[in-house]
Order: C-alpha cells, then sequence, then structure tokens
C-alpha cells in the first residue's frame, strides 16, 4: 500500500504539487489534531461545569424540600408528640393538617404507614387508602418501597420519575422523607426537577453551539492558511519561473556567445596560419611550375620548400584540431593531455611553465576530465592575453577531497572592474565546475592570480579490478 501511494505521488504530482502537499499536509494535520483536542477538551470543560449546575440546583430543591417538611413537622409536631401510638383522633388530626398543606401549583405532602399504605395524597386522592408496597416508576425504580426504607432510617432523599399532577406527564421528581416511629409512618413532600433538568439541557446545547462555533473557527482559520500558502506558493512559482526563464535565456545567450567565440576563434586560427600558409604554398608552386617551363635547376628547391610548407600546414591542421578535442585526454587521461597543454603553451607564447603532479591515476569520469581541461585551456587563454606573465605554474594532483587543478601566473592580476563582472571565459568556467558539484577559486598572487579547479570524489571512478582468469579448453 505504500508502495502504490508512493507511486502515485511520484508518478502523477508535479514538483510544485509536491511541495505544496509537504507544506499543507501537516497544517491541515496539525490544525485538525488542534480542533479535536479543543473539541474534547472544551466538551470536558463544559461537562464539568453543567455537572457542578446540576448538582447546585438540585441542592437547591433539596434545602427547599426539607424546609417544607421542618414547616410541616412544626405544624404537627404538638399533636404528634402529646398521642400515644394509637391514638387514632391525633392520627386524623395529623392526616388533616398534611392535606391542606398544599404549595405552588404541584407541591403537596403525602403520607404512608410502614405496610405501602397511602394515608395522605391531597392532589392525587385515588391513590389514598390502596396499598402500594412494590410500586415502581417507568424505569423501574422502587418508590414506596425505597420511601419507606428511608423513613425507617429516620429521613433520606429518593429520587424517581411521578406523573405530575397538573398534566399527569411523568416528570423527574426530588422527594425527602421523615418518619414517625411511634406510629410507623412515612412523611414526605416531593418537588420536581423538569425544569432543572431543562436548564442543564439549555446550558448543555449552548455549550455544544459553542464548541461547534469554535471548531468552526478553527476549520476556517485552517482553510484561510491553506489557501495562504497556496497562495504564497503560487506566487513563489511564477516568480521562480520567471527567474527560471530568465536564467535559461541568459544561459542560451550565454551559449551562443561561446558559439561565436569558438567559432571566431578558429576562423583566426585558420587565418592567420592555415590561410597564409597555404597562400605561400601557392605562390612557392607557381614559382617551381614557371621554373620548370624555363628550364630552371631551382624547380626542385621550390617543390621542396612548398612541401616544407604543407608540412607546416598539416601541423597547424592538427594543433586546432587537437585544441578542439586532444586526443591524448581520451587516450593517456587527464595529467598527460594537461603537460602537454603546458608545453605546448610554453613552446608558442615563451612563456616559462613549470608542470607539477603527483603520482595521478586515470580515475576520473569523463565529464569532469573534460571540464577541468577546458579550464586549464581558457586559464592558458586568459594568461597569453590580458596577463603578461613570463612564469607559469601548473599543479595536477588528487587530495582526500577530488582532483585539484591549480595554475598561477606573475602578471599583473585581474582588473577590479574585471573581478566584479567576470566575462565569458570565467562565466564558462564557473558554470563547467558548478554542473560538477565542484569548487572554483580565483585568487590574488601578489603579483599574478591563481585559479584553482576542483571536483568532488564522486566523479572518481572505482578502481578496475583484475582481469578474470582464462580457462583452459579441454580437449
Amino acid at each position: 500500500m505504500r508502495q502504490r501511494i508512493a507511486q502515485f505521488f511520484a508518478g502523477k504530482l508535479t514538483y510544485g504539487q509536491k511541495i505544496f502537499l509537504l507544506a499543507t499536509v501537516p497544517l491541515v494535520v496539525a490544525m485538525i489534531t488542534v480542533g479535536f483536542l479543543v473539541l474534547r477538551e472544551s466538551r470536558q470543560m463544559a461537562d464539568r461545569e453543567i455537572a457542578g449546575l446540576e448538582a447546585q440546583l438540585i441542592a437547591a430543591k433539596k434545602a427547599e424540600l426539607r424546609n417544607y417538611l421542618s414547616i410541616a413537622r412544626t405544624a404537627f409536631g404538638p399533636i404528634y408528640g402529646n398521642a400515644l401510638p394509637d391514638d387514632e383522633a391525633a392520627k386524623r388530626a395529623v392526616m388533616q393538617i398534611l392535606a391542606a398543606m398544599t404549595y405552588g401549583s404541584e407541591g403537596f405532602f403525602f403520607a404512608y404507614d410502614y405496610d405501602g399504605k397511602n394515608l395522605v395524597s391531597p392532589r392525587q386522592t385515588w391513590l389514598i387508602e390502596r396499598n402500594w408496597a412494590g410500586l415502581h416508576d417507568e424505569n423501574g425504580v422502587p418508590v414506596v418501597d425505597e420511601v419507606i426504607r428511608l423513613a425507617r432510617q429516620g429521613s433520606g432523599y429518593h429520587s424517581y420519575t411521578w406523573p405530575k399532577p397538573s398534566s399527569g406527564q411523568p416528570a423527574a421528581m426530588v422527594s425527602y422523607v421523615i418518619g414517625l416511629q411511634d406510629w410507623r409512618w412515612a412523611i414526605g413532600s416531593g418537588i420536581f426537577i423538569d425544569d432543572v433538568l431543562a436548564s442543564v439541557a439549555a446550558a448543555r446545547a449552548e455549550t455544544e453551539a459553542r464548541v461547534q462555533r469554535t471548531f468552526r473557527y478553527i476549520a476556517a482559520i485552517t482553510l484561510a492558511s491553506v489557501l495562504a500558502v497556496f497562495l504564497s506558493g503560487l506566487m513563489l512559482n511564477l516568480r521562480e519561473r520567471r527567474l527560471a526563464e530568465d536564467k535559461l535565456k541568459a544561459l542560451t545567450q550565454r551559449v551562443f556567445e561561446t558559439q561565436e567565440e569558438e567559432r571566431g576563434r578558429v576562423a583566426r586560427e585558420l587565418h592567420d596560419s592555415i590561410s597564409q600558409i597555404l597562400v605561400g604554398v601557392r605562390y612557392i608552386l607557381e614559382l617551381a611550375r614557371r621554373r620548370q617551363a624555363t628550364g630552371d635547376d631551382r624547380a626542385g628547391e621550390s617543390l621542396n620548400s612548398g612541401i616544407d610548407h604543407l608540412n607546416g600546414a598539416i601541423q597547424e591542421v592538427r594543433r586546432i584540431s587537437r585544441d578542439l578535442r586532444p586526443g591524448v585526454l581520451d587516450d593517456l587521461g587527464l595529467g598527460p593531455a594537461l603537460q602537454s597543454l603546458a608545453e605546448e603553451f610554453g613552446k608558442r607564447t615563451g612563456i616559462k611553465v613549470t608542470y607539477e603532479t603527483n603520482p595521478f591515476r586515470n580515475r576520473l569520469d569523463q565529464n569532469s576530465k573534460i571540464a577541468l581541461y577546458r579550464i586549464a585551456q581558457e586559464a592558458f587563454t586568459n594568461i597569453e592575453r590580458h596577463s603578461g606573465a613570463t612564469e607559469v605554474t601548473m599543479l595536477v594532483r588528487g587530495t582526500k577531497s577530488g582532483a585539484l587543478v591549480r595554475i598561477a601566473d606573475n602578471g599583473r592580476g585581474m582588473p577590479a572592474q574585471r573581478s566584479d563582472t567576470p566575462g565569458l571565459g570565467l562565466r564558462n568556467m564557473a558554470e563547467r565546475m558548478e554542473r560538477l558539484d565542484g569548487t572554483l577559486r580565483i585568487l590574488p598572487n601578489k603579483p599574478g592570480v591563481v585559479i584553482e579547479a576542483q571536483v568532488p570524489l564522486t566523479h572518481m571512478l572505482p578502481p578496475a579490478g583484475p582481469p578474470p582468469p582464462q580457462t583452459k579448453a579441454t580437449p
């Protein structure tokens, strides 16, 4: 699966799209993660706050119930305190007091004996005089049995679902019960908490809406960030494309200039050397023909002179061809080719050239050998044309970092304006090294200039292994 995804991204997406994905995917993942963390933490905090609110509201309701029971007990306390366990008249008086004590639209007092028989229920009279032991609400919560159990213990709260007197619909209710142990009665009052639940539900809905709104804000920020990254990438892409086009145009122009310069050099070489030699040969041959026609004995001398001049033309053609593509570079390697170049430069110009090298094996790849050779050619050309030097030192060696060619002269050096804006030759030298990930340094020599060109070890070819052993053919 990973390979398929990698193949998809490698084959279907452009470089710019890959950069855009690398910039946006971590951002989107981070924003989604932050959004979910904020959502979870907000909901947990809201649940804690709502639970606290619910507990506070129910505690207030319970405190209200305790006050109601205190008022009721104050009302029938003197009667109960002075009555005997079997005083029916006192019991009826207490039941009348409880039945008359209603409050609000839903509040009332109820009473059960410990056997489960209802004694007082002023708002739901159909419960009176019936035994409700074992009664459960719609959720299966025991009602009367639990009320009696709490009364036997003295007092307590009980939550259950009970029909509202006003509508007959079941609603959540909290009751507080006390026990009259002498009469074996459970007396209590209940209060409906549907308003509390409604307030809690409203708070929960408001909190959920606030969380969703926060999540939408995070999503909007994420979308805006992605759009900003996209627009920034688009602008950078357009800018880089314009710069690349400008560089391509400049490179194309430099290629044309290099070609024209090379053609001009070859044309000058042909005109200044080959053409003049051939013209001289023509006049010599014409002279030889006239002498032969007149029977002059010097005709052979003229022919010999013409042959010598033709040999000189052949040597010039070979020199020009060698400058264009030296055969020794392919046959013997970089070291001998550079040595031959230095020796010929010294013979042609009269400048003293010192060539130094260490044992340098021919293990550079073809591109590196050509680049270093062309750089040396260009350096010698600049020395001949501009430096006015009388001595040149060339060092060729292999180092731990790669192959190094160092050419130093004792000339007048490089003008300041030329070092700031290098010419076409120096640009060509720098571009050759740049394509090979190498380095080109042009340093002052006091007097003169030092040019150092170095290619890295990555352009070294592996050493050739020993030849495979030859096996003798069996008869």
